[in-house]
């Protein structure tokens, strides 16, 4: 019983005018009180690590989620932090071995070493597995149990400023989609022009320097015999590979990438691109919109930015102009640890419907692993949505960027060779495909 409580009945009884009704009345409140108090202390508290800190349509979609489940469960509450993918990747690496991990935390496939270890909890009997794109599940699907719930999915983009393109005297046709020497030209005329052709940089991230390579790659070898180099049945020595890269090598030595390349952050790329000092084009996964639909003083587009969207350019004797890169990245696990389950589950399982994939779409511009209504969507940017519609109509998809295929030293060469020092232009082809093979070709 509560000291109040206590107070108020022994001030009822010992009252001249007390009564035994107002006993009773005090009695009854005390109970109440106490177990009032009884069930804040019972109150489960999970903690959930998300990335995109500096990402508003993001982190507000998050909070948003968080905040209605705490709403609905007042059994549960959440202590939600932001936290940068890097530092959640190095934190929970350390966390799940110590049993100290958050009870649900970001993930994204390209991190096998966490199912593999035991650290992750399936969550087929927590969530409506209905409420996931049928697309989406195999990504965090192992021995028929899904591991992940698929809230971020992107398609690799080649975003252009069309003002620029057009001032260096290339004229994107209707179909959006420059042949491999019209891309060529673009490169060398914004040389030219002192307009640097290609925004990238490698500096906090494993895989920006080899976007271009891999989409010419996809659309020169098709999906086939492209899934056949990435699971290392096909030598970086093919023709056709070393046709490829044989092209990137030119746009390197033309200058195609910013001088800073090395050091350039992914977040100041999307600046580099449509702030200061600007650049022609600007590969980037379809999350481009995280960053650029911020306001312009957080870093954003400018409201009146010339943005448009290319296909990547069709590739001379290419098996499949028409293909294209689609994954899954940004998603929430269970940590297998976990002494919160229940809430935790349950809140996974207020995530994953219909509704919150379509205010996804609403929000943030861009796709989602979980299932939406297209016709609910309604959006301030309906003019990049129906541009990025319309470059994914009649598209071939080739599910999962190399490092999501690549593991252990494989990745690590892809890293330090296909993201780095190939584009940077440190290293040859004949150099780049001997290191490839030596990692990833299976004997």
């Amino acid at each position: 019983m509560g000291l109040a409580a206590a107070n108020n009945i022994r001030t009822m009884t010992t009252h001249p005018e007390g009564t035994q009704m107002s006993v009773k009345a005090c009695l009854k409140a005390a109970v109440f009180l106490a177990a009032m108090a009884g069930s804040a202390h019972a109150q489960t508290q999970i903690t959930m690590w998300s990335n995109w800190p500096d990402e508003p349509a993001k982190k507000d979609w998050v909070t948003a989620r968080v905040q209605e489940f705490e709403a609905a469960n007042k059994q549960c509450s959440v202590k939600l932090n932001f936290i940068p993918k890097a530092d959640i990747y190095t934190q929970a690496k350390s966390a799940v071995r110590t049993g100290q991990a958050p009870d649900i935390f970001y993930m994204e496939p390209d991190q096998p070493e966490f199912l593999a270890g035991g650290f992750l909890e399936p969550l087929d009997s927590y969530i409506d597995l209905a409420g996931l794109e049928d697309w989406a599940k195999p990504a965090w699907t192992s021995k028929g149990k899904v591991y992940g719930v698929p809230v971020e999915a992107y398609t690799v983009e080649l975003y252009y400023n069309k003002d620029q393109v057009k001032k260096v005297g290339i004229d994107v046709p209707a179909s959006a989609q420059l042949t491999q020497a019209q891309f060529t030209d673009l490169v060398k005329k914004g040389v030219a022009a002192g307009i640097t052709p290609i925004s990238q940089g490698v500096g906090d991230r494993p895989f920006p320097g080899a976007l271009l390579t891999y989409e010419a790659l996809l659309r020169r070898l098709g999906t086939d015999d492209y899934g056949k180099l990435l699971a290392g049945e096909l030598s970086y020595k093919d023709p056709r590979v070393a046709e490829v890269m044989g092209w990137v090598k030119e746009l390197v030595d033309a200058g195609a990438y910013p001088k800073s390349f090395a050091t350039l952050k992914l977040g100041e790329s999307h600046y580099y691109f449509y702030q200061k000092p600007g650049a022609l084009t600007f590969p980037d996964p379809s999350w481009f919109t995280g960053r650029a639909f911020a306001a312009p003083e957080s870093g954003g587009m400018p409201k009146d930015f010339p943005l448009g969207i290319m296909q990547f350019p069709a590739m001379d004797k290419g098996d499949c102009p028409n293909c294209k890169t689609l994954a899954v990245a940004g998603s929430f696990v269970l940590y297998s640890k976990s002494k919160n389950k229940d809430c935790a589950g349950a809140l996974l399982k207020s995530m994953a419907n219909v509704e919150n994939g379509t205010k996804w779409m609403e929000q943030v511009s861009l796709q989602t692993g979980l299932k939406s209504d297209p016709a609910k969507i309604k959006s301030p940017h309906e003019a990049y949505f129906k541009e990025l519609t319309a470059r994914n109509a009649d598209v071939k998809y080739f599910f999962g960027t190399p490092l999501f295929h690549y593991r252990a030293k494989c990745a690590e060469t892809f890293t330090q060779v296909m993201n780095n020092a190939f584009p940077a232009g440190l290293i040859s082809v004949a150099d780049a495909a001997d290191k490839m093979d030596a990692a990833c070709l299976k004997k």
